[in-house]
């Protein structure tokens, strides 16, 4: 699979984008048309009406939106609502807003999502068994996927791609059988039955937020873009959409039969599964939605590691469990994403109560994208007129499927919506600490103390520190240096050294750049090092400087001064010792209510948050921790009097 040219269109690269990418779009009619009937009786205008408005929402919103106009926002080859935002943030510093805000509503939307799809799937147990304990069994599952990603998906990835084929073909035959049986519902391809569903039947409008929900999965398909590329989804979504569609048809079909009724007398996806065919379809059913979970799990810590190197979210633990490119794993993120989606079966208890909650907080994360999404076309110059029908033609259909959606508030959306605000609080609080911090950051003029460094280093009066003393400094240039590293090495205990270095580390806006440069500041005693990581690149500093000291020593740019160094080509000669600076907010502070309030949460979160030393990936046997006072605000003359005694 790590093989695999996602730039080129292959049966391959298709067999995976089934397996990965459309998890959550393809598992969407176990549940879309429960939402949409609810506690309602059976009529032709809502049947004709809704699979109508289905068939258009497929149409407009994941055909035209995400597989053909977004997806050619791609970051080398990366989608997702940060790697759209790092295509633009240059031009204006106010897009981090609809990024936050936008991915914030996703993570939200990822808690409910894989309890839904796999009880949705497992409640067609009721079938067979009616007492059957449908709890119990969906967080079984839950738990056992969640266990299973700290060992990655590299393993039994190969599966996914077969399994889903499986599924899409078991609907399309499903679909298409029903659909046979009464193929006078194809009139509703005509948009005016679900025109007249809104502007007609009573609550019409209301009903688009059950709608929504088959094409819920279209911000995750953009998400996922990187793992097999953009031809791959475009094309193996034309298989996949007729699949769909075929079983949304059939399903109105099926449904006609029943006017008069309400859902409590029909099951409007597995009553079209035969008999005999009952057991199987559940059992397939259910593997769609762990791998619709999976894809979805997957893509939130895809997600969060992007927020951690972009700098609004606090540092956390990420992993490699497999050799699959931009696969990580986050185990805090992992562990509240079990907590999350267990509390919902718990709080929920049924599929069709979180049906009535479900959908809310991703109709904000589409609206942010359809922001974003414009401004890119206006970057690129694409045709003004081209640009505002985007903006106009999908603010009007995300805002009319979000008043639609605002229904669910009082049945469990306020759930998800009370997520997302946490989330962008958390990621407003982590933002703003780190930009108030470094606002109040000193630097000084390197050069002047180059001739001093280079004095101290020769100087055996003084104990010797470490062979080669590294810090890492936010200093973008060499020409710079914080004001607290000069204190750390000359003015407390003097910290002699063979070799300083400085390591910058540059988040950049390609998504798996790994790359640096050096300058040498004085020969064999003072160099600069300026490390370029992609903003999904995990930064493993220890690795990425060993590689570069032996690249140093290969081209003879530097020579180990260590005196028994006998072995030629050891550049693990002398010993290597990283000095890693954390603030904490200090005493000295006179702080206005607010900014007092806002740095407090910060230093909170920064607590919490993993360890400096292990957040840049260094090894803890070689790393000092200084602790410095950050004082933001003096306080004023201190009023403090001497007497006499």
């Amino acid at each position: 699979m790590k093989n695999l040219d996602i730039k080129k269109v292959s049966f391959a690269g298709m067999l995976i984008a089934m397996g990965i990418v459309f998890g959550d779009l393809g598992t969407s009619p176990l549940y879309t048309y429960k939402a949409i009937l609810g506690d309602r009786i059976i009529s032709e205008t809502l049947i004709l009406g809704s699979v109508s408005a289905i068939f258009w929402t497929l149409t407009f919103q994941t055909t035209l939106k995400y597989v053909l106009i977004t997806m050619r926002a791609d970051n080398n080859g990366e989608g997702g609502i940060f790697s759209l935002f790092t295509l633009i943030r240059r031009h204006a510093k106010w897009l981090i807003w609809p990024s936050i805000i936008g991915a914030s509503f996703m993570i939200a939307d990822s808690l409910i999502t894989p309890p839904i799809s796999v009880m949705s799937a497992i409640e067609g147990l009721k079938s067979i068994q009616p007492d059957i304990p449908i709890l119990p069994i969906t967080i079984g599952i839950l738990v056992a996927l969640f266990l299973f990603q700290r060992s990655g998906t590299g393993s039994i990835g190969k599966f996914f791609g077969p399994a889903m084929v499986v599924w899409f073909a078991m609907i399309a035959v499903l679909g298409f059988n029903n659909l046979m049986k009464d193929i006078s519902v194809l009139r509703a391809i005509n948009p005016l039955y679900a025109y007249r569903l809104v502007s007609a039947y009573p609550g019409g409008l209301w009903v688009l937020g059950g709608v929504f929900l088959c094409t819920t999965g279209a911000e995750a398909l953009y998400a996922d873009m990187g793992h097999v590329g953009r031809r791959n989804i475009q094309m193996a979504w034309t298989l996949i959409k007729v699949s769909l569609v075929l079983c949304y048809f059939g399903e109105a079909a099926l449904l006609g039969k029943h006017i008069g009724q309400t859902l409590s007398n029909v099951d409007p996806f597995y009553d079209l599964v035969p008999r005999w065919f009952l057991m199987p379809s559940i059992i397939i059913s259910t593997l769609a939605t762990i791998i619709a979970s999976q894809a979805l799990i997957s893509g939130t810590y895809t997600l969060i590691n992007e927020a951690i190197r972009l700098e609004v979210w606090p540092k956390l633990r990420t992993v490699f469990p497999s050799d699959l490119q931009g696969q990580v794993y986050i185990p805090a993120i992992n562990w509240m994403m079990l907590a999350g989606c267990i509390g919902m079966v718990l709080y929920f208890r049924e599929s069709s109560n979180m049906e009535a909650a479900f959908g809310l907080s991703v109709t904000l994360t589409m609206l942010m994208t359809t922001v974003l999404l414009s401004y890119y076309l206006h970057t690129k110059r694409y045709p003004k007129l081209f640009t505002y029908a985007v903006l106009i033609i999908y603010l009007w259909i995300e805002i009319t499927f979000l008043v639609a959606n605002m229904k669910k508030f009082a049945h469990g959306g306020w759930l998800t919506m009370l997520i997302g605000l946490l989330l962008i609080a958390v990621m407003y609080v982590w933002q703003a600490g780190k930009k108030l911090k470094s606002k109040y950051k000193r630097y000084l003029r390197f050069d002047r103390y180059v001739p001093e460094l280079i004095k101290l280093s020769e100087d055996t009066s003084v104990p010797k520190f470490a062979t080669h003393l590294v810090y890492l400094t936010l200093a973008k240039n060499c020409n710079a240096i914080e004001e607290r590293i000069i204190d750390s090495i000359f003015y407390q205990q003097p910290k002699r050294a063979d070799v300083y270095w400085l390591i910058h580390v540059e988040v950049d806006d390609a998504p798996y750049t790994m790359s640096y440069t050096t300058k040498v500041l004085a020969p064999n005693d003072i160099i600069y090092v300026r490390l370029k990581l992609g903003f999904r690149v995990v930064p493993r500093i220890n690795l990425f400087f060993k590689k570069i000291v032996k690249d140093m020593i290969g081209s003879k740019e530097i020579a180990l001064k260590h005196p028994y160094c006998t072995v030629e080509g050891n550049e693990s000669c002398g010993d290597f010792r990283f000095v890693v600076m954390k603030s904490f907010l200090s005493f000295e502070n006179q702080l206005p209510f607010w900014k007092n309030l806002m740095m407090r949460m910060y230093f909170i979160l920064d607590m919490i948050s993993l360890p400096e030393p292990a957040a840049f990936g260094l090894d803890y046997d070689n790393v000092v921790l200084e602790r410095v006072p950050l004082v933001v605000q003096h306080m004023g003359d201190i009023q403090l009097k001497r007497e006499t005694e």
